[in-house]
């Protein structure tokens, strides 16, 4: 009679538990990285971190996870993703936006939409991208860098290599931002004040840490403007993705126009997002749990950005690079300049 101990069987949410635990563990590393002194003073957020080192994995040691797990990395990549979006709404208030009052809020909206729009314009017309690869390199300049990308993902229903295009270029045009506007207005050549100051860099730069590391080169007062400008930002993100989901069915019924109108696409995690800020306005919750949830949840937004770039292969990058990095870099543009007129206007 054999005493050795049977394995238990493989079935397929034992197979997708052990792809989420993996990608789990690798967070673990991910984050413990991007603390580290350089990878924090160059803006670097563990989202951005997360991609790069998954990409790593996924194009060059895919061959050590067992092929079963990849069912638990796409899970990751897109039901948890929708859950730490939904969550990402503590870090903003209704008190915060009220702060800055209206010229901090119109400098907000007119650069977001005007980089959605600019972004899908060019990137489709002028340089040919797909409309999805155009779109999310569009939100990662318009409204919250990475996070935004992930956000517009599953509503655009993008493959993971246009979401990682998209966010090469928040963390090349960001990272210039918080090197450059430090030095242009230690020159001279930003002539605003204290108040005006922060909300051209919190209504232009990419990252939350980005606005931070380029704000905190100036003065507390600037970077604390900064800050709850871009929460400003990060705050549309709701309703741009309603407008997103009205577009989208509006452009299915003109593609087949025989067809019964299809359901209008709310995504559910936008309207916990908003929900999760009213709570966070209301200060419902303890100030130790609500900060305890906000680092759970960079924790999971990590996790997703790292399961996508697992996903993530350099030949569909290589693809469509060169043209990805000419738009951000007419977005860039655009920020730097356009929303300096912006700023001037609104102040």
């Amino acid at each position: 009679m054999s005493t050795s101990t049977a394995l238990p069987l493989a079935t397929p949410w034992r197979d997708k538990l052990n792809g989420v635990l993996f990608v789990a563990l690798m967070t673990v590393a991910v984050m413990q990285l991007s603390d580290l002194p350089a990878i924090r003073q160059l803006g670097f957020s563990p989202l951005v971190v997360g991609i790069v080192c998954g990409m790593l994995y996924g194009n060059f040691l895919r061959g050590t996870m067992p092929a079963d797990w990849a069912a638990g990395v796409n899970f990751t990549a897109r039901r948890l993703l929708r859950i730490a979006v939904a969550f990402y709404g503590l870090n903003i208030s209704i008190q915060q936006i009220a702060a800055v009052g209206l010229p901090g809020l119109a400098v907000s909206v007119s650069v977001v939409v005007g980089t959605l729009l600019l972004g899908t314009v060019v990137g489709q017309r002028l340089l040919g991208l797909d409309r999805d690869t155009a779109m999310l390199t569009a939100a990662g300049s318009a409204i919250c860098g990475a996070a935004a990308v992930l956000a517009f993902e599953p509503t655009l229903r993008a493959a993971p290599h246009k979401s990682a295009v998209a966010v090469a270029t928040v963390v090349l045009f960001g990272t210039l931002s918080m090197f450059l506007y430090p030095v242009l207005y230690h020159a001279g050549w930003l002539s605003l004040d204290t108040q005006a100051l922060g909300i051209y860099i919190g209504g232009t730069v990419h990252e939350v840490a980005q606005v931070v590391g380029a704000a905190s080169n100036i003065d507390p007062a600037t970077t604390e403007v900064a800050t709850i400008v871009k929460m400003t930002r990060v705050a549309l993100l709701v309703p741009v993705l309603l407008v997103l989901g009205l577009w989208l069915r509006s452009a299915a019924a003109r593609a087949e126009p025989g067809q019964a109108k299809a359901r209008l696409p709310i995504p559910w995690f936008a309207v916990g997002f908003l929900v999760l800020a009213i709570v966070n306005s209301l200060a419902i919750l303890p100030s130790d749990a609500v900060t305890a949830i906000r680092r759970l949840d960079v924790f999971a937004l990590t996790m997703a950005m790292t399961a996508l770039g697992i996903e993530t292969r350099f030949s569909q990058i290589r693809k469509a690079g060169p043209r990805v990095l000419a738009l951000g870099l007419v977005l860039y543009a655009w920020l730097l300049f356009g929303g300096y007129g912006i700023v001037q206007l609104a102040t």
